[in-house]
């Protein structure tokens, strides 16, 4: 893919910034907001979705509120070629919120939750009961400073 093919304008970006922070907005208010047309707002989105960019619009939720109080990230070590199973098993378990494969120490990086220790123990061990998990090291998240984010890359971007 050419590098002009993945870079971002700041058309893209304000419209990216603006679904961010408003993502019920409907094509015709988007354009009245970036003040363009209302197709071409409809072509970028067309666009971004196409270049995977753009993969949904999925609510914000809050896990902590849903009862699921416990963030904890664990660093699996798996048997050798065998990532894809081991993935997929993984894609299984319902509180494994997302699964890296990683360099360094251990070969997957997994975000999961729980309800609370008791909780994370029975997460805990059906990730060790994954056919291919050789080794696991667990820590709990204590809080969140810095939140996932896109929004400052955004920002520069709409400002170039």
């Amino acid at each position: 893919m050419r590098r002009e093919e993945t870079v971002l304008d700041s058309l893209d970006a304000r419209l990216l910034l603006l679904l961010t922070d408003s993502p019920r907005l409907g094509v015709l208010e988007c354009a009245r907001r970036l003040g363009v047309a209302r197709g071409t707002v409809q072509a970028r989105l067309d666009r971004l979705t196409e270049r995977g960019i753009l993969g949904g619009f999925p609510p914000e939720l809050d896990l902590a509120a849903m009862g699921y109080g416990l963030t904890a990230f664990a660093v699996l070590e798996i048997a050798q070629g065998r990532r894809g199973s081991v993935a997929e098993a993984l894609a299984a378990i319902e509180e494994v919120c997302e699964v890296h494969a990683t360099t360094g120490q251990g070969d997957l990086f997994v975000r999961l939750v729980a309800r609370d220790n008791d909780d994370l123990q029975r997460v805990i061990d059906k990730v060790v009961g994954v056919d291919g998990v050789l080794r696991t090291s667990t820590s709990i998240a204590l809080s969140t400073p810095v939140p996932p984010r896109v929004r400052p890359l955004l920002e520069r971007t709409a400002r170039d």
